[in-house]
């Protein structure tokens, strides 16, 4: 030990000048004494060190044109963990928007802002919608920056405000159909709304209708056993219409408040597919005649204007009454969100804004606005 302290210590030491030599004495009988001050004057070195790194950390400022927020508590409302979770997504446009509403206003401007929302994923109907009354104010003679920028704030939330509808569940039997492709995170959605749910004092049933995988109805098993849900599965390859067939029977005998029904992760363009889920359509609403009562796609937050196109299919396939936006935190196109109300019509009714169970919430538009402009 002490002699790979030794090695260690006097790797770390500056050798002595090639023209300084050491007194005779000190090589010999004095070694002992000559490490302990080698020791001693690397520790001296070694405080010093971390006390002169402490200012140069201090004064170390962060690279130009990157939104750095110091860390904060932790912010229990919606608004405050989605500026945490936005934050590509509002590091992207605030510093933009920054630029643009601080110079004069005119049309270079308004075509650079054009341009800032299509890179969000906005889309160009969206994006020309949201401008329109900007440039009419324009018109009009306005030229203050800071209502413009105002002005957007509020045609956003008017635009998302437009379709939005809260998620509602129902005092008696309440179904919902979740849909969505492969990576959407369909199943972990469907686990932590059970969670949700039975966390209100509801009981909820699960219905592994995904059965072309077994994995897809392992891991909703698992869920199931976390959230404290029942799950009707069964083997791979069945029919999916029997499993929601059986999982309704359950649900009526066993007095059970919910039924969330997971779908094979299709893809919006194999018709075969979209028929079967058009298939287990039918086989709810025979047994329980208005449902399902919502039907959710799942979709991930990080695909963009793609996100939009599943949306369209599959509305097509099944109609849908609402989306869930997961992945937010990972994205810097959060504009996605403005074009599934502008263009679909189409209420985001629950998003995705990290790995926690809790980090499932309900889409807030008011707290959307405040978080991403």
């Amino acid at each position: 030990m002490e002699d790979e302290q030794t090695v260690q210590t006097s790797m770390e030491v500056e050798s002595p000048a090639a023209d300084q030599e050491l007194p005779v004495a000190w090589l010999g009988g004095g070694l002992g004494v000559l490490v302990l001050a080698v020791v001693l004057v690397v520790a001296a070195r070694g405080r010093g060190r971390a006390q002169s790194a402490a200012p140069l950390l201090e004064q170390t400022e962060a690279p130009s044109g990157v939104d750095v927020e110091a860390p904060g508590p932790p912010t229990a409302g919606l608004a405050g963990r989605l500026r945490e979770a936005l934050g590509r997504s509002r590091g992207a446009l605030q510093a933009r928007f920054d630029e643009l509403f601080g110079r004069a206003i005119d049309d270079s401007m308004f075509e650079e802002l054009e341009e800032t929302l299509l890179a969000a994923d906005a889309g160009l109907p969206t994006t020309e919608r949201i401008l329109a009354p900007l440039r009419e104010q324009a018109r009009q003679g306005e030229a203050d920056p800071s209502v413009l920028r105002g002005e957007l704030r509020r045609t956003i939330l008017q635009l998302l405000e437009s379709s939005h509808r809260p998620l509602e569940p129902r005092p008696d039997l309440w179904v919902v159909l979740v849909v969505g492709v492969n990576g959407s995170g369909k199943t972990t959605t469907i686990g932590k709304l059970a969670a949700r749910l039975v966390s209100e004092g509801r009981r909820v049933l699960l219905a592994a209708g995904d059965t072309y995988r077994a994995a897809a109805a392992e891991q909703l098993e698992v869920w199931a056993e976390r959230s404290g849900a029942d799950i009707v599965r069964h083997n791979e390859g069945a029919d999916p219409g029997a499993v929601v067939y059986d999982a309704l029977e359950a649900a009526a005998a066993r007095g059970h408040d919910v039924v969330i029904i997971d779908t094979a992760g299709r893809l919006q363009t194999r018709k075969p597919l979209m028929d079967q889920l058009s298939k287990v359509r039918r086989v709810i609403s025979k047994k329980v005649p208005d449902g399902p009562h919502e039907t959710l796609l799942v979709v991930d937050g990080t695909m963009g204007q793609n996100a939009m196109s599943q949306a369209r299919q599959f509305n097509e396939a099944t109609p849908l009454t609402g989306v869930v936006v997961t992945k937010l935190d990972g994205t810097a196109k959060g504009g996605m969100v403005l074009g599934l109300a502008a263009e679909l019509a189409l209420p985001v009714k629950l998003i995705g804004i990290g790995e926690q169970v809790d980090d499932l919430r309900d889409f807030e538009p008011a707290a959307f606005v405040e978080a991403l402009c």
